[in-house]
């Protein structure tokens, strides 16, 4: 009965429909993206992204705290802002400490947590805090939805135009200039559309979650995957699982939509590699059995 209630509402009550319709891009743009950031051993990048664009968040009502009117007069604007400018440092990082790059990302996150913390103090606006730690995809707007719409369709054309010269710079950087790819433009052409993207995600998946929402429906995809393809679609069908099941139980227990959705995630990966390893263990007996 829950469920057809909630699958009732899902068509019937408006923000329902909002937060369908954006779950469901945010179950595409989170595993196309995290699937970059795994082959690129950058798992913790989307989380470093996520708070350094809470520093543009709390930079923003900062300024609309003191009465100084800005031309981005959204917060979610001066997010993708920093997000962008946080990409760019870790590169840089990345590039000065080429042995030890996890480094880069421990430095951009903890300066964005420091600033963020100092912004959002100053603005006296810590009300609103907790929906960008946590996320709340059952209170987008019309407005967002648009924003997430135009996000995926530059995202969907980039991939077009270079996602084969951007998969080959994340498997492997020396083929890729040896077949004559600009590594160099098309790390911060990754970088730059990741940043966007962990921006646009933080007001329905908050900082503390975009992470596990990137990597989590692809670790499982990995489980099952034989080929980047493959393993690109499952991940794709186990997010979009996620956010309904995720929504039908915040709905029915009232409780946060990101948290929920990253919760099914890991339910998921649970159910696949406890299945898979039933199943390779049924494989070993059968062959231990025929010689």
């Amino acid at each position: 009965m829950m469920m057809l209630s909630f699958i009732t509402d899902l068509f019937q009550q408006e923000f329902m429909l909002r937060a369908l319709i954006a779950g469901i891009m945010l179950g595409i743009l989170a595993p196309l993206l995290g699937t970059f950031v795994v082959v690129r051993r950058l798992s913790f990048i989307a989380d470093t992204l996520g708070h350094f664009s809470l520093v543009g968040i709390s930079v923003s009502l900062f300024l609309s705290s003191i009465g100084v009117m800005t031309f981005f007069d959204k917060p979610l604007y001066l997010g993708i802002i920093f997000s962008v400018i946080g990409g760019l440092l870790i590169e840089l990082f990345r590039r000065s400490y080429n042995n030890f790059q996890e480094i880069s990302m421990v430095i951009v996150i903890s300066l964005g947590a420091a600033l963020s913390a100092i912004f959002f103090s100053l603005s006296k606006k810590t009300g609103s805090l907790y929906n960008y730690l946590f996320g709340s995809i059952l209170t987008v707007t019309n407005y967002y939805i648009v924003l997430i719409l135009i996000t995926a369709v530059i995202v969907a054309i980039l991939f077009i135009l270079f996602g084969k010269q951007i998969l080959a710079v994340s498997f492997d950087e020396s083929s890729a200039k040896f077949l004559g790819i600009n590594v160099n433009l098309f790390q911060i052409v990754f970088i730059i559309m990741l940043s966007i993207v962990v921006s646009v995600l933080l007001e329905s998946a908050g900082v503390l979650l975009i992470s596990s929402m990137m990597v989590i429906p692809v670790a499982a995809g990995m489980k099952l995957g034989w080929s980047y393809k493959s393993t690109l679609v499952i991940s794709i069908i186990f997010s979009e699982l996620s956010v309904f099941f995720g929504l039908w139980l915040a709905y029915s227990l009232n409780i946060p939509s990101g948290a929920a959705i990253v919760s099914i995630n890991i339910i998921i990966l649970l159910v696949v590699a406890i299945v898979k390893r039933i199943i390779l263990k049924s494989r070993i007996a059968k062959m231990d059995k025929l010689q």
